[in-house]
């Protein structure tokens, strides 16, 4: 429907008088004032004014007793939501630590307990930047590593199951309700998920994310990535924590046949120069086999092999590992293979160390001054980094030692056996009481400190 159209002047319509809007009032459209009379005709009278009594529409009673519910209500959300989050049950007590002590000029002439403290979440002596980290139930502190005491903390309401030091960080894993679990795992025992980097000089929070590492995984790390080892999986990640590799058993995986091999067990695993050594038992195969790939690629769950071979016997380990070479301790007889990128033998060398024992997923091994240092369970051999064979052997040790002021520390029953690095000879030895323990013994040094991990207890000499 149209409007009606105005009656013209010549139809005898009235004029516009003065004040009615028209151009009598000498308004113009451009004057902003101008309408027309089919406008009054279409907008109609107004409408009448509504009573509100005084009161505007939120000021009533009613209103304002919603909108306090409301707020009390979003309140009690942020309430629930906090008594639930991780923040709250995470307690941090940063605080800048000194720098780290210099190292001795010279050797020292003895050594002596300086301090100890209970640390049965660290398999190894753990250095990060200026402090030396100790770790129990779920809390994680830096110490003074003169003195011991405490320089800073952090704290969660979980089990720890390991920490170590990567990228002058500690990197602690806690146990929780997440995480991968293999098949044949008891339901309920959660995993090793969430990991926390925190920086060695105030304790802060670097990184933190939850990853699939299995129950009883250990860490081995090569100054760029660290890795955890699983039975079933093995992750890889980056010091902001970014995951870069899976190998195994992915949980969830969206893309099938992306893995090398499925259904195989993992008993050993290393890591050295942004590359992965690990020893499977695969269903289909007649003994171990001897995979490497590398730490990254362009899919975090589709390794990249360097290469892969069967080996001729079980309860294989690998040793040590260099941007080109990988050694593997087999049992019965003792010896020691060295494998090129190829998958090629480069050697194959007999071990007089008795029988071999592998307490755990990683070797025991420590870079010494050209040589690694690997502690077979019984004695402690040195490994030439330019083709891993063996240089030297010194029997009846209880780890592979540490480097300390030019010399190498090995522990023995007795104290700790100065070792000439060229040819294995014992040069002396410091006597250490250490309290009737004989277990085997970790180490590593921080300025003039000597750090033993004696099972759960950390022991600082000096």
């Amino acid at each position: 429907m149209t409007a009606p159209e105005p009656p013209s002047s010549e139809s005898g319509s009235p004029r516009p008088e003065p004040g009615d809007g028209g151009h009598g009032d000498g308004l113009t459209p451009e004057s902003g004032g101008f309408h027309t009379w089919t406008e009054d005709v279409l907008a109609g009278p107004p409408p009448p004014p509504v009573d509100t009594g005084g009161r505007t529409r939120f000021t009533r009673r009613r209103d304002v007793v919603v909108a306090i519910g409301l707020v009390v209500a979003v309140a009690a959300g942020w309430v629930l939501l906090w008594q639930a989050s991780d923040l709250k049950a995470t307690a941090t007590a940063p605080r800048s630590a000194a720098p780290s002590p210099a190292p001795p000029e010279l050797f020292p002439p003895s050594l002596g307990e300086a301090w100890r403290a209970e640390s049965p979440a660290t398999p190894e002596p753990v250095a990060a930047g200026p402090v030396v980290v100790t770790a129990q139930d779920g809390e994680v502190i830096g110490r003074d590593p003169l003195t011991g005491e405490p320089v800073w903390s952090y704290r969660r309401d979980l089990p720890l199951c390991t920490v170590t030091a990567a990228w002058q960080n500690a990197v602690a894993v806690y146990r929780s309700d997440g995480g991968f679990l293999p098949d044949d795992a008891p339901r309920g025992d959660g995993g090793c998920s969430e990991v926390t980097s925190l920086n060695g000089e105030d304790g802060s929070r670097a990184a933190q994310r939850n990853w699939d590492a299995e129950l009883d995984a250990e860490l081995v790390g090569d100054g760029t990535y660290l890795t955890a080892s699983g039975q079933r999986l093995i992750t890889t990640l980056r010091s902001d924590l970014v995951e870069t590799m899976e190998y195994g058993q992915v949980p969830a995986q969206v893309v099938p046949d992306r893995q090398p091999r499925t259904g195989c067990a993992y008993d050993s695993v290393f890591m050295n120069a942004g590359r992965i050594a690990v020893i499977e038992r695969c269903p289909d195969d007649l003994a171990d086999r001897l995979t490497v790939y590398k730490a990254t690629a362009k899919d975090a769950d589709r390794p990249e092999v360097v290469f892969s071979e069967v080996l001729d016997s079980e309860s294989a380990q690998v040793v040590a590992m260099t941007d080109r070479l990988t050694a593997v301790a087999l049992p019965d007889p003792a010896r020691l293979l060295v494998f090129g990128d190829d998958g090629a033998r480069t050697a194959n060398v007999p071990l007089q160390v008795g029988a071999l024992r592998q307490d755990g997923p990683v070797a025991e091994t420590v870079a010494g001054s050209g040589a690694y240092h690997w502690h077979t369970g019984s004695a402690t051999v040195a490994l030439s980094m330019e083709d891993l064979k063996p240089l030297w052997t010194v029997p009846d040790t209880l780890g592979p030692g540490t480097l300390f002021a030019g010399r190498m520390l090995v522990p023995v029953a007795d104290g700790l056996a100065v070792i000439d690095q060229t040819d294995g000879s014992r040069v002396g030895t410091f006597p250490v009481d250490r309290g009737g323990y004989t277990g085997p013994v970790a180490m590593s040094t921080i300025g003039p400190i000597v750090l033993e991990q004696r099972g759960p207890l950390l022991v600082a000499l000096r």
